[in-house]
This record gives C-alpha cells, structure tokens and sequence, in this order.
C-alpha cells in the first residue's frame, strides 16, 4: 500500500497549491513536520490519498508521469476543473472497468482521476475505500 505520493513544484507556489488542491480538488491541508517546514511545498489529504507537493528549484512539471487517484464523483470533479479553467481530457482507451481523465495541476503536473464504469457493488466499495 501506497503512504504518499509527491509531485514537484516550484519555489513559493504554496499558495497555487492551495487554492488548486484545496479550493478545487476538496482535499484537505495536511501540516507539515515542524522539521520539513522549511524546505517549502505543502502536503494535502482526502478522497484515499494523500500527495506532498516538494520544491524543485530547477522544477519542471511531469507530463507523463503522473499519480491515479480514486474518486467517486468523476462528472462533478471533471466539470469543476473545466469551469476551473484546467483542461479535462478522457480516456478513450478505457482501462477495463473504469472511467477516467487527465488533468493537471497549477503547475502542470499531469493527474489521471478514476472511477469505477460498473454501478452497483463496486461503487459502494469505492466510495468506501476513498473516505
């Protein structure tokens, strides 16, 4: 099982982050280890997973590589980061069983979110597993 998984930002984007993961992801801020404050970037929690966005000072987004979240509300979640002005592209080679598309974040992280295709049980267990 996956603990976290951490995406690069520049330095002094916190608040981008934020206002991305936070204001249109619904995740929640997660403080950071009085320890590790000083290095910048910011942790965030919700929906199954928790991500740490890490300064790079010579940062350069992942286009490629990116982290498959989880998330129940794939149409709303979609249309929030359309209305959001973040691009929204769906996959039309589906994985068997699942809906999903990619996005990026406020600095060009590439994110793919996912859901079940299939109603019933499987969603049940998804909403489950992702609170």
């Amino acid at each position: 099982m996956i603990h976290h998984v951490q995406l690069a930002c520049p330095r002094g984007s916190e608040a981008a982050s934020r206002a991305f993961y936070v204001g249109v992801l619904g995740m929640t801020e997660k403080p950071k280890p009085p320890a590790l404050v000083a290095r910048g970037g910011c942790w965030f929690t919700g929906h199954g997973a928790e991500l740490h966005l890490g300064v790079e000072d010579d940062f350069s987004p992942a286009r490629k590589a990116h982290p498959g979240l989880l998330r129940p509300d794939l149409d709303a979640l979609a249309a929030r980061l359309a209305a959001a002005g973040y691009p929204v592209t769906w996959g039309n080679d589906e994985l068997p069983g699942m809906r999903r598309f990619h996005s990026q974040d406020a600095h060009g992280n590439r994110l793919e979110f996912l859901a079940p295709s299939r109603g019933g049980s499987q969603s049940a267990r998804l909403s489950t597993l992702i609170r």
